[in-house]
């Protein structure tokens, strides 16, 4: 499923473009060590519940979340597998980037 993903481009783009907001980026450092609930995670980051369900939505939808409804709360928590997805996507630069020698410019 992982080498799917890779190849995915439009999944790639959503991804990468939830990450470029600095408000989904706190969610997802808030979400790294355990799962959160809306109302937490509003308190933490002293975010309103209708600008935070936005961003929510953007990492829902980029799949980068995972959602898991108790009751009335709906907890978050980090998708694992598509980190490693936008993370292996970029080993690949990495991998095959040949690093060339320094170039010195002559006057």
């Amino acid at each position: 499923m992982v080498l799917k993903e890779i190849n995915d481009t439009e999944s790639l783009v959503k991804g990468f473009q939830a990450l470029s907001d600095s408000k989904r980026m706190q969610v997802l450092d808030l979400l790294r060590t355990r799962e959160l609930c809306v109302c937490e995670i509003t308190e933490i980051l002293e975010i309103s519940q209708s600008k935070l369900s936005f961003h929510l939505k953007t990492l829902r939808e980029a799949n980068l979340v995972n959602t898991r409804q108790e009751g009335k709360w709906t907890y978050y928590s980090i998708n694992l597998v598509k980190m490693v997805v936008l993370e292996q996507y970029l080993s690949e630069f990495r991998r095959s980037i040949v690093t060339l020698p320094t170039r010195i410019c002559q006057d």
